[in-house]
């Protein structure tokens, strides 16, 4: 994702004070709910599946949207399906563009991350507020040939990989780490495992 924005700079730390307090369970902090953004050129398999998961593992404490460059305006019905069987809500899931959060009024994220190799080369929207920018590349579910079933497994698998992620995204330390070592933790994150959109 190539933005205009400055998202990592260390010049913005959360204060010790901060840390202590959050340390001793500060409401202000530990109480913090993070608005987080998933994008991917189609909005219809990988940044839905990790919207979905984050919003499940978060346990309240995030708040995750997602969002398309060149939104297809449908879910990859293999990614519905398996989000169905697992007892996600997808009432209320839809493709859509990514400029929906860049409008007045749309929320400030805390976090935005691309999860295709190709939305992480575009020009991204300026997001409002200062949010940090990580690349997190998965396979895409929707390139998968071959069989329905097939599809299906390759689909839980990518799916499975998204999940691991988001677990060890929820469970860092964020009132302990200042932004800079937030910053690295996220991209070191992105690069312990990341796959070539093409390895299958």
């Amino acid at each position: 994702m190539v933005s205009t924005d400055v998202t990592t700079t260390p010049e913005a730390p959360i204060p010790t004070a901060a840390r202590s307090a959050a340390r001793k369970g500060n409401p202000a902090m530990t109480d913090r709910v993070y608005n987080v953004l998933f994008l991917c050129t189609h909005n219809s398999a990988r940044s839905v599946m990790a919207e979905c998961l984050l919003n499940r593992e978060g346990r309240g404490r995030f708040r995750a949207y997602s969002a398309g460059s060149q939104p297809t305006g449908r879910l990859n019905p293999h990614v519905r399906d398996l989000l169905e069987r697992l007892d996600f809500p997808t009432a209320t899931l839809r493709s859509k563009s990514w400029d929906e959060f860049a409008q007045p009024g749309a929320p400030h994220m805390d976090f935005i991350f691309t999860v295709c190799d190709s939305a992480a080369g575009e020009v991204c929207p300026v997001w409002p507020g200062q949010p940090m920018t990580a690349h997190w590349g998965f396979p895409d579910p929707s390139s998968a040939q071959g069989t329905d079933a097939g599809k299906a497994a390759f689909t839980a698998t990518v799916f499975g990989q998204i999940q691991r992620r988001i677990q060890a995204f929820a469970s860092l330390p964020f009132a302990s780490l200042d932004r800079l070592a937030l910053k690295r933790k996220l991209d070191d994150m992105g690069q312990a495992s990341a796959t070539p959109e093409a390895a299958r």
